[in-house]
């Protein structure tokens, strides 16, 4: 049976992590020598941390998961005889472990860790800040922090994945929308989109802006992923787009999206915002600003505080707001924030959130026509 992860919280996992008896034990997975030592060189400096074992490719891997019982894995993606999209189905079917992809930072890279996402990956680092110089103190902290956040993870059977509900023929995309919804997700969030995507509606009243903290190459595969399984039309965002029903616009990489009030989308490279750059945040602000009443919310899985500031916005703008349940959460840190800021109005697991967004899409059509 394949696994999902969940962290009971962001602090909790943090909390879980340093309160562990001796050090995080990490599995090495790569076909390149050179590779492995480099990146045990970086995991092992850290004192909280311990290679217990190395894997040259995904077969290695799977035997010395079961051998070694590590606490995370780092994987590479491509590898001789099994590959790393191969070796995260057959462990987390048969020894379900956090894994960390080490991908490339090229289409075919993204299009492969986004599927090993997909499949229980807990998260991904680019490969090419592993084999930094050593003085690369930044990359070194990141890809630890990434492997404190996956050994925190708890694993726990996952059902039946839902049926895409991908339209043969789709609704024509344009038109005045009744909302403008501004999804937000970090951490997990590709799987968590891939599930509420689908379900959304071809002919759903709103525009919808979706914000995932990743890289470029990485929105570009993301977009066209959910685009190919979804009703309604998804995109990555250029500058100049236009907000309109039946589109979803994700945020690239690298650049916050704001739109204006005639509902134009504007891309920029200002100073990231709670570290990261697209913020969610920055894009709810906008749209609080400029679409008062008709705003809308929803915040998935994810570290972190981004999007709390954005969806007090919105509630004094007269939007709602709906956050995943912690239940179904890969971190509920994102979601979290939001809830103990008192800023929710639903809180739902993520097989509802595609219905939640149809009702707060149908009760701002009401309120708008005086009903």
């Amino acid at each position: 049976m394949a696994a999902k992860i969940t962290f009971a919280n962001d602090q909790g996992q943090r909390a879980a992590t340093a309160g562990r008896r001796g050090p995080i034990r990490v599995l090495v997975v790569d076909d390149s020598a050179f590779a492995r030592v480099m990146i045990g060189r970086r995991i092992d400096s850290d004192a909280g941390f311990e290679v217990v074992g190395e894997a040259r490719d995904g077969l290695d891997a799977i035997e010395k998961v079961r051998e070694l019982k590590p606490d995370v894995v780092t994987m590479d993606v491509t590898m001789p005889r099994l590959d790393g999209l191969g070796a995260v189905k057959r462990i987390m079917a048969e020894c379900p472990t956090p894994i960390v992809m080490l991908s490339a930072l090229t289409e075919p890279g993204a299009h492969v860790t986004l599927e090993a996402l997909e499949l229980g990956a807990v998260d991904f680092f680019l490969k090419p800040s592993v084999a930094a110089p050593a003085g690369a103190t930044d990359a070194q902290a990141a890809l630890l922090e990434k492997l404190r956040v996956a050994a925190g993870a708890r694993l726990t059977p996952l059902g039946e994945a839902p049926k895409q509900r991908r339209s043969a023929v789709r609704h024509v995309v344009g038109g005045k929308y009744e909302t403008v919804l501004v999804i937000g997700a970090s951490t997990g969030g590709p799987k968590a989109l891939a599930t509420v995507l689908p379900r959304v509606p071809a002919d759903i009243q709103a525009g919808i802006l979706i914000v995932q903290h990743m890289p470029r190459t990485f929105t570009a595969s993301l977009a066209s992923r959910l685009n190919a399984a979804s009703a309604i039309d998804v995109r990555e965002a250029k500058d100049g787009d236009l907000v309109t029903r039946g589109r979803a616009l994700l945020a690239p990489g690298g650049y916050h999206m704001t739109v204006d009030g005639a509902g134009i989308v504007h891309l920029n490279t200002d100073a990231e915002v709670h570290g990261v750059r697209p913020s969610v945040d920055v894009t709810m602000t906008s749209v609080a600003k400029h679409f008062p009443r008709i705003c809308r919310a929803v915040v998935l899985t994810g570290m972190g505080a981004d999007g709390q500031r954005g969806c007090g916005l919105i509630k004094s703008a007269g939007g709602r707001v709906v956050v995943e349940h912690e239940s179904t959460c890969a971190v509920y840190g994102m979601p979290r924030a939001v809830v103990d800021a008192g800023h929710a109005d639903q809180v739902v697991p993520l097989r509802r959130v595609a219905r939640e967004i149809e009702r707060m899409c149908n009760l701002a059509r009401s309120e708008m026509s005086g009903v």
